[in-house]
């Protein structure tokens, strides 16, 4: 096969359409506090301005109990990203500085009708798929992940960028920021990394202690990030010799950034979210809505299934493929896909997973305790490849030893 090349990005948590994601799950979260059984699905869209930012909430709830403060959360999850200054980009702390619109109502009643049953219809139709594979263990500091190497890599590099901005190893670090990983195979296999480009935003004064020489601040920040960023995040293992830095392509990336610079809408990261653009997706987002979306809930019960296919030892990749209709509980099709990677035929797989795992909405929210406030933890970083109990719940990243027993039974 020879040398083959793969490429999958990541964003922070103070990227624009993080921002909404953020904020959508919040609300999610805050619904599920107040009623377990809550309908939620909240898209939230946010604008900088030269005057005044504003954040619109838009959608549909519906829950036994008083509603939660949605301008509250929307506010404090804006300040807890790090958007509390004007100069930075955007300003969410009080009414002067951001305007909060909200358009939210009630569930509507024809489709409560195929979801509120005994047996619980799938909220929507569609399709949805979960993707695993054996990339990542090959390497101590992902091992268990069972995820494409790539996104692995392109997710640790923001979530390394939050954190060092956050604690103070990055001062002049802002909330806006992306990675993009480029890793090189050899016979389908990962061996090392070509390139990592990193988009960072940055304290616009920070030129001045370079005599305002942008090309010195371009070194400098491109220095820290190469030490405190992709050499904290990426094994020692994959960073060989020539491996290609980008920082800031266009020269600088400083305030006014994030909303300021790029409006953000909730669900417009899906590939991010999920697999880097290695395995498929049905186009469907997850943040702001309740697990009864089988958008998300039923991406998660195929992400789970996949994995532990995958460590199972039964396929090196494995995905798989549901669809439902609106108001029908079983999904209209199961397809499990090893790509060649196992001695089983993708039909035996198929059967086997069928006959192991359940996908209705009701038995993924009991099988995953889907009906949690859990979901803030997924907005940034991505759904899938997570460790739980560190990173959040992510509950559909835990294995099962015994499912792993019957699959290889």
């Amino acid at each position: 096969m020879g040398e083959d090349l793969f490429t999958s990005e990541s964003v922070a948590s103070g990227h624009p359409d993080k921002l909404c994601d953020a904020i959508s799950d919040a609300i999610v979260d805050a619904c599920l506090s107040v009623d377990k059984n809550a309908r939620v699905a909240v898209e939230t869209s946010v604008k900088g301005g030269t005057n005044k930012g504003i954040i619109l909430l838009a959608g549909e709830v519906t829950l036994a109990g008083q509603h939660p403060d949605y301008e509250s959360i929307a506010r404090k999850t804006a300040e807890s990203i790090g958007y509390n200054n004007h100069s930075i980009g955007f300003d969410a702390t009080s009414e002067d500085r951001c305007e909060v619109i909200q358009k939210i109502t009630a569930q509507a009643a024809n489709i409560s009708q195929g979801v509120n049953n005994e047996e619980q219809g799938a909220g929507d139709q569609g399709l949805m798929f979960g993707y695993a594979c054996n990339e990542t263990e090959h390497f101590d500091e992902l091992n268990g992940r069972f995820f494409p190497l790539a996104a692995a890599l392109s997710q640790r590099l923001t979530r390394r960028m939050t954190n060092a901005r956050k604690d103070g190893t990055l001062p002049w670090a802002r909330p806006d920021a992306k990675s993009q990983v480029t890793v090189e195979y050899i016979d389908g296999k990962p061996n090392k990394i070509h390139t990592i480009v990193i988009a960072i935003q940055h304290d616009d004064k920070l030129k001045e202690q370079f005599d305002n020489d942008e090309v010195k601040e371009r070194d400098y920040i491109t220095a820290q990030i190469k030490k405190h960023v992709v050499e904290h995040a990426i094994p020692k293992s994959l960073i060989q010799d020539g491996y290609r830095l980008v920082v800031n392509g266009t020269g600088r990336f400083a305030d006014p950034g994030g909303p300021y610079a790029d409006a953000g809408l909730t669900g417009r990261k899906i590939i991010v979210d999920t697999y880097g653009g290695m395995g498929r997706h049905g186009g469907g987002a997850f943040s702001g809505k309740d697990p009864s979306k089988v958008d998300r809930s039923a991406a998660y019960a195929a992400r789970w299934a996949a994995k532990h296919v995958v460590a199972a030892g039964i396929a090196e990749r494995c995905e798989i493929q549901l669809a439902y209709v609106i108001g029908i509980a079983e999904p209209v099709s199961v397809r499990v896909e090893s790509f060649g990677s196992s001695e089983l035929t993708d039909k035996e797989l198929t059967t086997k997973v069928n006959a192991i795992f359940d996908f209705t909405p009701k038995a993924i929210a009991n099988a995953l305790d889907l009906l949690r406030p859990i979901y803030s933890a997924t907005a940034a970083g991505g759904h899938f490849g997570r460790t739980p109990g560190i990173d959040g719940e992510f509950p559909w990243e835990i294995l099962d030893d015994d499912k792993i027993k019957q699959l290889n039974s």
